[in-house]
C-alpha cells in the first residue's frame, strides 16, 4: 500500500564496521576482485589506527536523524551505502516494503563526477528497477549553507594559530582518475568554485587546491597531491590548514590520510599542520540537505 509523503535517501560510500570486515569491504570496492594480502594488511592497519572501524555509518546515520528532525515526520529519511551495509539495494528494499513511491536521493558527495555521484545513481537505478519515482540531487557544492558551514569551520580553525593571516590554507578533495577530464566531467571545476566561495566567505586571501587519497592504480590521477604541495611550500610556509572540502564527515580519508599520514609528513618537514573539523551533523549542513530535499520535491511536483 502506498503511503503519503516523500522519502529521502542519503547515500554514502560505506566502510568496514570492524577489522574483520576490511577484506570483504575491499572486495566489494574492487567489484568482486580479490585484494592482495599485503594491501589488505596495509589498509587494515589504517583502520586500526583510527579506532578499528570506519565511523562513516555512524556519522551518516546521525546526519539522517538530524535531517529527519528538520524535515518532519512526513519525510522519512533512509541511509544507503555504496560499498557496505546497509547497501543501497538493501535500503531500497526497505523503502519499497514501507510503501513509499517517491524518493529524493542525495549523495553525500557535494561535487558531481560520473565516477562518484554517477556511480551512486547507477546503484540506485539498478536497485529500484522502476519501482520508485526517483529524484537525484546530482550536485550541491554551491549551496549557500554548505559553503557557510565550511567557511565557519575555516574561521574557527584559523584561530588555533598565533598568526592566522600567515597560514597556508590548502583545500583538498578525493583524487579521481585524470580520464574524467577528457569526458568533460565537472568535478574539478565544481571543487574550485566551492573552494573560492568558501575562501571569500572566510576572508582567506591565499589558498591552494590539492587532491588526496588517490587509488593505487597505474593510470594517472588528478593532482597536485596535497603532500607534494606541502613539501613544495614548506620552505616559505611554516603553518598549514587543510580544508577537506570534498568530504562531509569523518572517515578514513580524513582520520588517517590527513590526521596520520599528512601530519606525519608535516613533522618531517618541520611545519605545523591543522585540519578543519568535519561537518558531520552540523546544523548548517543539515539545513542545506533539508532545503535540497524540499526544493527537489517541489520541482517534481510531489509537494
Amino acid at each position: 500500500m502506498a503511503v503519503e509523503g516523500v522519502a529521502v535517501l542519503l547515500m554514502a560510500y560505506g566502510g568496514p564496521g570492524s577489522l574483520d570486515e576490511v577484506e570483504p569491504y575491499l572486495r566489494d570496492v574492487r567489484g568482486g576482485r580479490p585484494t592482495g594480502p599485503e594491501l589488505v594488511a596495509e589498509i587494515t592497519g589504517r583502520y586500526a589506527r583510527i579506532g578499528g572501524c570506519s565511523p562513516i555509518r555512524e556519522r551518516t546515520e546521525a546526519q539522517a536523524q538530524a535531517l529527519g528532525q528538520a524535515l518532519g515526520p512526513a519525510w522519512p529519511v533512509y541511509v544507503g551505502m555504496r560499498h557496505w551495509h546497509p547497501f543501497i539495494q538493501e535500503t531500497v528494499e526497505r523503502i519499497v516494503a514501507a510503501g513509499h513511491e517517491r524518493v529524493v536521493a542525495i549523495a553525500l558527495a557535494p561535487h558531481y563526477s560520473a565516477l562518484s555521484v554517477g556511480a551512486y545513481e547507477q546503484k540506485l537505478l539498478a536497485a529500484a528497477q522502476g519501482r520508485l519515482e526517483l529524484a537525484l540531487v546530482r550536485s550541491w557544492g554551491d549551496h549557500p549553507k554548505f559553503l557557510e558551514a565550511v567557511a565557519e569551520r575555516v574561521k574557527q580553525a584559523l584561530q588555533r594559530f598565533p598568526s592566522p593571516s600567515t597560514v597556508q590554507v590548502l583545500f583538498t578533495a578525493h583524487s579521481l582518475p585524470e580520464r574524467i577530464l577528457a569526458a568533460g566531467d565537472p568535478y574539478v571545476d565544481e571543487l574550485q568554485a566551492s573552494a573560492a566561495a568558501v575562501a571569500k566567505r572566510a576572508g582567506v586571501g591565499e589558498w591552494r587546491f590539492a587532491y588526496q587519497s588517490a587509488g593505487a592504480t597505474p593510470e594517472p590521477w588528478l593532482g597536485p597531491e596535497a603532500g607534494a604541495v606541502m613539501t613544495e611550500l614548506a620552505a616559505t610556509h611554516k603553518t598549514f590548514l587543510i580544508v577537506p572540502i570534498g568530504f562531509v564527515c569523518d572517515h578514513v580519508e580524513v582520520l588517517y590520510d590527513i590526521d596520520v599520514a599528512y601530519r606525519g609528513l608535516a613533522e618531517r618537514l618541520g611545519v605545523r599542520l591543522e585540519r578543519t573539523d568535519s561537518l558531520n551533523d552540523d546544523p548548517l549542513l543539515v539545513a542545506a540537505l533539508a532545503d535540497l530535499a524540499r526544493r527537489t520535491a517541489v520541482e517534481r511536483g510531489w509537494v
